[in-house]
C-alpha cells in the first residue's frame, strides 16, 4: 500500500501549504463553478437571521445532530451480509470473497466497519453525496479509502461516463475513473450529484441557531429580564458606580444571586420588557425542531420532543415503525444497490443484503413472537433460530414442524379433498351414458 500512501501524501505538509488567514487546516470550500462562486459572493453561507450554516455549524444545533446521529447510527450497525445464489432457491454467506472482508473485517487500515459506513452515512446527511476510493489488486477489492465530500467534484462526460475529480490538501488535482469509486447519493435532481438537506433547511438550522445565540446571552446576562432603577435625586458618579458593582452581585454567578434586592434612598424598580416565555421563544424553538426532524425523516419522539405525543403506546409504535419503512429502507437499498454497482459489479450471483430483522434486537418481546410464529409455521428450524441468537446448534434441532390447522397432504401429492373428487368421479357416468 506504500504507492496510495505516497499518493495521499503531498511534497509538503498541509501545515506548511499556503492558505486564508481563516481557513482551518482541513480547507475550505471548493468553488466549481461560476453559480457557486457568484453565490459565496453574495451570500456564502448565511441566512437571513445573520446566522451562518455550513455542514459543521449545523451540527451545534441538537436537532441535526439527533437526526443524524440516529439514522447513521442504525446504518452503521446493522448487520451487512454477502450473499451468493447457488441456485434458484438456496442463498449462502460468501465469505470467501475479498469484498466479505473489507465489508465485515476490515474496510481499510485504520477503520471498522461500523465507523466506516457511520462517517460515509454523515456525510450523505450533510452533504448530499459520499464517496470513498476503491483500492483493488488483481481486480478484487482491498481497500476502501474515505474522501471528503468537499473535495471532490463530478463531471459526467458525453458518453454518460462519470469523472471525479480530487482536490488534495496541497491544491493538487487527482482524476479517479468511475470504477475506482465508490459514490453514494442521496436525493438526487440531475441523478449525478445529490441534494443536500442542510441547503434547503439552511434557514431553519440558521433561526434554531439565532435562537440558541439569544437565549445563551439571555443567561449570560443572569435570565433576568431589562429594567430600570428610579431615584427620586441625582446620584453622582461614585454613587453610580457603587450601585452597579452591588447589582452584579446580584447577577448570574453572583454572591447574591437569588438573594432579595434592597433598594435605598427610595429607588424603585420597573420592568420595561418582555420575558423570553412572553415572546414565546420557547415555542419558537420547539416549532424549529419539529421542522429539522421533518426535513431528516426522522419522528420527532426519536429526538427528545414528545410533547404532542405520548412516549408510550401505539403511536409512538407506529411512528417508530414508519421511520424503519420510510426513512431508513430508503438508506438502506441506496447502501446495497451502491454495493452491488460498485464493489461487485458484474458478478451476478454475489449481492448485499442488510438484515432489517435485526433493528428489533432491542426489543425481546417482538423478537421471540417472531421466532415463535416462524417456528411453528415451518419458515424457520430450531437451530437455525439459534444461529440467530448467536447459539450453538442442538441435536434434532435441524426440522421443519408442519404448519398448524391445515390439511395433510398424502404421499402421492393429492389433498384428501381432491381424492374423494377423484373417486366421485369414478363412479358418475359419462356424458354418453347420461345421454341415454
Amino acid at each position: 500500500m506504500a504507492f496510495w500512501s505516497n499518493w495521499f501524501a503531498g511534497t509538503k505538509s498541509p501545515a506548511a501549504s499556503p492558505r486564508a488567514s481563516l481557513q482551518g487546516a482541513g480547507g475550505g470550500l471548493v468553488l466549481r463553478t461560476s453559480a457557486e462562486f457568484e453565490e459565496a459572493l453574495r451570500t456564502g453561507s448565511l441566512t437571513a437571521s445573520g446566522t451562518r450554516v455550513t455542514p459543521d455549524t449545523a451540527m451545534r444545533v441538537a436537532a441535526v445532530y439527533a437526526s443524524i446521529r440516529i439514522i447513521a447510527g442504525a446504518v452503521a450497525t446493522l448487520p451487512l451480509h454477502i450473499k451468493r445464489r447457488v441456485d434458484a432457491r438456496t442463498r449462502e454467506d460468501a465469505s470467501d470473497t475479498p469484498i466479505w472482508t473489507v465489508l465485515r473485517r476490515k474496510p481499510n487500515r485504520w477503520q471498522t466497519p461500523s465507523q466506516f459506513r457511520r462517517m460515509l452515512q454523515a456525510h450523505l446527511l450533510l452533504r448530499g453525496n459520499a464517496y470513498a476510493m476503491i483500492v483493488r489488486s488483481r481486480g478484487n477489492v482491498q481497500e476502501l479509502i474515505p474522501l471528503h465530500p468537499d473535495r471532490i467534484e463530478v463531471k459526467q462526460h458525453d458518453d454518460l461516463a462519470l469523472e471525479y475529480l480530487y482536490t488534495r490538501q496541497d491544491g493538487r488535482r487527482i482524476q479517479l475513473a468511475q470504477a475506482e469509486m465508490f459514490h453514494l447519493v442521496g436525493l438526487t435532481l440531475d441523478g449525478v450529484h445529490g441534494v443536500s438537506p442542510i441547503t434547503y433547511a439552511r434557514e431553519t438550522i440558521g433561526l434554531s441557531l439565532a435562537m440558541e445565540d439569544h437565549g445563551a446571552a439571555t443567561f449570560r446576562n443572569g435570565a433576568r429580564v431589562s429594567g430600570v432603577l428610579k431615584h427620586p435625586n441625582k446620584l453622582g458618579p461614585e454613587a453610580i458606580a457603587n450601585l452597579k458593582a452591588g447589582l452584579e452581585e446580584f447577577r448570574s454567578g453572583g454572591e447574591q444571586e437569588g438573594k432579595n434586592l434592597i433598594l435605598e434612598e427610595g429607588m424603585d424598580y420597573a420592568r420595561i420588557a418582555m420575558t423570553a416565555e412572553d415572546a414565546q421563544w420557547i415555542e419558537s424553538r420547539k416549532f424549529s425542531r419539529s421542522d429539522i426532524a421533518m426535513f431528516f425523516g426522522v419522528p420527532p419522539h426519536m429526538i427528545g420532543d414528545t410533547e404532542k405525543s405520548t412516549s408510550w403506546g401505539t403511536g409512538i409504535e407506529q411512528q417508530s415503525i414508519g421511520f424503519v419503512a420510510y426513512t431508513l429502507e430508503d438508506h438502506l437499498t441506496m447502501w446495497e444497490e451502491a454495493i452491488n454497482r460498485d464493489l461487485i459489479g458484474a458478478d451476478d450471483k454475489l449481492y448485499a443484503r442488510f438484515n432489517r430483522a435485526a433493528l428489533v434486537k432491542g426489543d425481546i418481546k417482538a423478537r421471540w413472537e417472531a421466532y415463535v410464529k416462524g417456528l411453528q409455521w415451518g419458515v424457520w428450524s430450531p437451530n437455525e433460530i439459534r444461529a440467530l441468537e448467536d447459539e450453538n446448534p442442538r441435536d434434532g434441532g435441524d426440522v421443519f414442524y408442519p404448519p398448524p390447522n391445515t390439511a395433510g397432504v398424502p404421499a402421492d401429492g393429492m389433498s384428501r379433498e381432491n381424492t374423494h373428487a377423484s373417486d366421485g368421479d369414478a363412479n358418475e357416468p359419462d356424458s354418453e351414458d347420461r345421454t341415454r
